[in-house]
């Protein structure tokens, strides 16, 4: 800085005292440093307010860059084209629930014959395409999350229905392997072979206690926007897992019932998509549940929200802060008795709500037996 150097200089030469130490200025950083340390702020000032260079603009504390800020676009943190290894380190930055992960229970296929088979297959196609050369953890993970789908209300309750889940949707499809082309290519046989024994296993009752109850699961090497939106339990192999957060991820939420029909792909299963982005529930049972309340309790905390319908004015949903509890209690067994009758009655109403399959010139499946 030229003119910092020139101020030090008037008040510092010969006749102010200076000597000859003020002309063993050589103009290096290092003195610079030392200079200017023994300047008030108004020298500074008038020191600056003379430099002939072009100064950076005021950023009142604002961060670097901010003078270069476009508002005219959208803030894009980069994300959606962050390198491999930009993407990971975004990864590495997000830490791991401390919670301890729950294994979920085990789940033994009831169907047989052809349902069964199919179901085979298409757990075995997941796993194939998801986590072929994967170690064999990160397989039996890849399986285990499907499984917990199944049995999450949030998903359909068939195998192939979970795997093939919005499928026909341009973008959206749960498994990117069902929309992508990779169907394509035949699978190598050995690991073909490896695959099946995978799923095969998981169908007879073999639980991965690593995943838990995860429902989500991502590559390493890509940082997609929902992950914070969702509780990591931790990564095996090149996955990284997530359970939904609060109650609606822990086993006891994961109440669904296979329901088998594993060719009866439905439109509304090709065409579904996760209810994390939408699509929660279909209108007709969106409009049954209006009004409803729901009750979550998490440590003691427990809060009630109203359904909105989606029908209103707006469509906001409107909560309801309950109050805080002591720590929650098992419930009666009247108790017990009462939310599944209630449960049974929305599920009676669903269906009379869902529109008939349409026909078939195959023999409908038969009907699993109960588990």
């Amino acid at each position: 800085m030229a003119a910092v150097f020139a101020a030090l200089h008037a008040g510092r030469g010969p006749a102010a005292g200076g000597g000859a130490a003020a002309h063993a200025v050589t103009g290096s950083t290092r003195d610079m440093v030392r200079l200017t340390g023994r300047m008030d702020r108004a020298m500074l000032a008038l020191a600056a307010r003379h430099e002939p260079r072009r100064r950076a603009p005021d950023l009142w504390g604002r961060p670097p860059g901010w003078g270069d800020l476009d508002l005219s676009a959208v803030p894009d943190l980069g994300f959606a084209s962050a390198a491999d290894r930009t993407a990971q380190e975004i990864n590495a930055l997000r830490p791991a629930s401390l919670l301890p992960i729950r294994p979920m229970r085990p789940f033994v296929l009831p169907a047989t014959g052809a349902d069964g088979a199919r179901a085979l297959q298409c757990l075995s196609q997941a796993v194939y395409y998801e986590a072929a050369r994967e170690p064999l953890k990160g397989q039996q993970a890849v399986a285990q999350v499907v499984l917990n789908r199944l049995r999450h209300p949030a998903y359909p309750k068939s195998v192939c229905g979970v795997v093939y889940q919005g499928a026909a949707r341009v973008s959206g499809c749960q498994f990117t392997f069902t929309c992508d082309g990779a169907l394509r290519f035949t699978p190598q046989a050995a690991l073909w072979s490896r695959a099946q024994a995978v799923a095969r296993r998981a169908l007879s009752g073999f639980v991965l206690k690593d995943v838990g109850s995860a429902t989500h699961y991502h590559a390493d090497y890509v940082a997609p926007y929902w992950a914070p939106t969702l509780v990591k339990l931790g990564q095996v192999g090149a996955h990284i897992f997530y359970r939904w957060t609060g109650p609606w991820g822990e086993p006891p939420a994961f109440t669904g019932r296979y329901l088998g029909g594993e060719a009866n792909l439905t439109q509304a299963v090709l065409q579904g998509a996760d209810p994390r982005i939408g699509n929660l529930l279909a209108p007709e049972a969106q409009g049954i549940l209006a009004g409803r309340t729901v009750t979550l309790a998490v440590a003691g905390e427990v809060r009630t929200y109203t359904i909105a319908d989606p029908k209103a004015e707006g469509g906001r949903r409107t909560r309801v802060l309950g109050a805080i509890y002591a720590p929650r209690r098992r419930p009666t067994p009247d108790e017990v008795r009462e939310i599944n009758a209630s449960l049974v009655d929305l599920e009676t109403r669903l269906d009379e709500k869902r529109p008939d399959p349409p026909a078939s010139s195959s023999p409908a499946p038969a009907a699993p037996p109960a588990p």
